[in-house]
C-alpha cells in the first residue's frame, strides 16, 4: 500500500512541471496571436516595422559607394548586408515594442492580465514574439537578398552571425520595455525611442562602419547596444574578428541584456501615470 502510495506521488510531481511549462507556453502563445491581431490593426506601427526595414538598405547604398572601403578589407554588401539587420531590429522590433508596450499599459491591457495567470515575464515576452518573429523574417529576407545581389557569397564564420542576430533578438525587447518604462503616453514612448533610435542608427557600425571610423571614436562606438550585433554579424560574413573582438562583443551585448532585464524588473511601469 505503501510502496503503491509513493508510486503515484512521484508520478505526479514529475509530471507537474511539465504541465506547468506548457501551460505557460500556450498563455504565451494565446497573448502573441492576440498581439498579432492589435498590431496589423494599428497601421502606422505596422508599416513602420514592414517597410520602413525593407526601405532603409536601399537608401543606404548611395552612401556606402562613397565610402573608401578597400583600405578596410570591406565590401558594399559586406556593409550594407549587417546594417539592414540593423535596421530591422530598430524599427521592427525595438521602434514597435516601444509603442506596444506603452499602449497596451496606456488601455490598462497590461494591468487586467497580471490579474490573470500570467506572469509577469510572460506577459512581456507573449506581447514581444509578434515584433521579434517579423524582424526575425526580415532579417532572414534581408540577408539572402543582400547575398544574392551584392555578391556577398557565404558567411565565413556562421556562428557568428547567429549569435550575432539571436543575442539582438534577446537584447532590443527587452531595451524597448526599458524606454516605454520613463514615457506617460504612446506617443511620449516613440518620442523617448527617438535618441537610442538615432544614435544607434548613426553611430553602431550601420552608416558609417567602425573600420572607417577614428579609432578613439570607434572604441566608444563599439559599447553602444546595436555595435556588438552589427560587429558580430558583419565579422561572421567577412571573418575577419578575432576570437578576442567576438568575445568583446559577445561581452557588451551580454552586459547590455542584463541591464536592460534589470531595468525592466525595477522600473517597468503596468499603470498609467496619473
Amino acid at each position: 500500500m505503501s510502496a503503491g502510495t509513493g508510486t503515484e506521488t512521484g508520478t505526479s510531481t514529475a509530471a507537474a512541471p511539465v504541465g506547468a511549462t506548457v501551460t505557460a507556453v500556450g498563455r504565451m502563445t494565446s497573448l502573441a496571436r492576440a498581439e498579432l491581431t492589435l498590431l496589423a490593426r494599428s497601421r502606422a506601427t505596422f508599416f513602420a516595422a514592414v517597410f520602413v526595414p525593407l526601405v532603409l538598405p536601399l537608401s543606404l547604398r548611395s552612401t556606402v559607394e562613397d565610402m573608401d572601403l578597400k583600405e578596410a578589407g570591406l565590401s558594399i554588401g559586406s556593409v550594407i548586408l549587417p546594417s539592414a539587420v540593423g535596421f530591422s531590429l530598430l524599427f521592427a522590433v525595438y521602434s514597435a515594442l516601444v509603442s506596444v508596450y506603452a499602449a497596451r499599459r496606456e488601455e490598462l491591457v497590461l494591468k487586467r492580465l497580471r490579474t490573470g495567470e500570467l506572469r509577469d515575464a510572460e506577459i512581456l515576452t507573449g506581447a514581444a514574439v509578434p515584433s521579434v518573429l517579423i524582424g526575425l523574417v526580415q532579417c532572414l529576407v534581408l540577408t539572402v537578398a543582400c547575398a544574392a545581389l551584392m555578391d556577398v557569397g557565404t558567411p565565413q564564420a556562421p556562428l557568428l552571425a547567429v549569435v550575432g542576430l539571436v543575442v539582438g533578438l534577446v537584447m532590443w525587447p527587452a531595451l524597448a520595455a526599458v524606454t516605454a518604462s520613463f514615457s506617460r503616453s504612446v506617443e511620449g514612448a516613440q518620442v523617448a525611442a527617438m535618441p537610442l533610435l538615432l544614435v544607434s542608427m548613426l553611430a553602431s557600425g550601420t552608416v558609417v562602419p567602425f573600420e572607417v571610423m577614428p579609432d578613439r571614436v570607434a572604441t566608444v562606438c563599439e559599447l553602444l547596444p546595436l555595435s556588438p550585433v552589427i560587429t558580430l554579424i558583419r565579422g561572421g560574413w567577412t571573418g575577419s574578428l578575432s576570437g578576442y573582438e567576438a568575445l568583446g562583443a559577445v561581452a557588451t551585448a551580454l552586459a547590455w541584456t542584463v541591464l536592460a532585464v534589470f531595468a525592466v524588473r525595477k522600473w517597468f511601469r503596468w499603470e498609467p501615470r496619473r
